[in-house]
Order: structure tokens, then sequence, then C-alpha cells
């Protein structure tokens, strides 16, 4: 079964993060400059929470605040629902749902060592499909 290890693996540990002191301007931009949905907050190199497109939607946009004059740390989520790098596919497909979120930041050791998306665990599931699929058609055609 795989894990959130071989998606790592797959995608790379890269991990866009901003302070929490940043205005949520500039957050966007680097949102906007990664093509990322999110960003991992980071103070004193410890992980203390996350800002979400949805977290800007929300905490900006419908509360009349403006990005320029906002600071990150008085929008994210402080309550980060992390995955460790031996969780399963299937467990990070049950936290997007159950949760209702599509980003999940992966700890060791309380580090932080990536991030994975929904993005990701689906193309995962997607690429494990066509490799069933293969398997299948050769199975069936008699060369396995």
């Amino acid at each position: 079964m795989a894990t959130v290890r071989d998606m790592i693996r797959s995608k790379g540990s890269a991990v866009h993060s901003v302070s929490p002191s940043a205005t949520v301007y500039e957050a966007i931009e680097k949102m906007v400059r990664y093509n990322v949905g999110a960003l991992v907050v980071l103070e004193n190199d410890k992980a203390c929470g996350i800002l979400t497109e949805r977290d800007y939607l929300r905490r900006v946009a419908l509360e009349g605040r403006t990005s320029k004059a906002t600071r990150v740390g008085d929008i994210m989520t402080t309550k980060l629902i992390a995955v460790s790098m031996d969780t399963s596919v299937p467990d990070c497909m049950e936290l997007f749902t159950d949760r209702r979120v599509r980003h999940l930041p992966v700890m060791e050791d309380d580090q932080l060592v990536g991030i994975v998306s929904i993005g990701d665990v689906v193309k995962n599931l997607m690429r494990d499909q066509q490799a069933h699929i293969e398997h299948l058609e050769e199975y069936i055609q008699g060369r396995a």
C-alpha cells in the first residue's frame, strides 16, 4: 500500500512557507509565484499553522479586511492536521474527506519534512490504477 513517503519521493519534499508576521498580501504573492494553494506558517523553524486560499476567502475577503494590512498570524489555521511519512494514502484520503482539508503537512520528529495535497493523492491513485490496468491487460493477453 502506498504511503506519504512514496508520494514525497515522487513529487519532492519542497515546502513553501511564510512567517506569521508577513502580510497576507505577501503570502498570496508567494502562493501565486509557486502556484500552490497553501503555505505552512513557520515561526522559529517550527510549524505553527497553515494559510490556505480558503483562509483568505473566509477571513479577509468576507470580513472586509485588506490583505496588505492583515498579518498571516491573524487569519491562519492554527490547528494543523498533519501526517507522517508512514501514513497510508487511504488514511490521507480519509483525513481530506473527514476534516475537509486539502493540504496535509508531513511531520517527522516535530520537524516539517514535506506537504501533500489532495491533488498528490489523486495523482498517486491514478498512477496505481493505470499500473493495475496494465497488469490485468498483460494477464489477459497471457504475457504475465
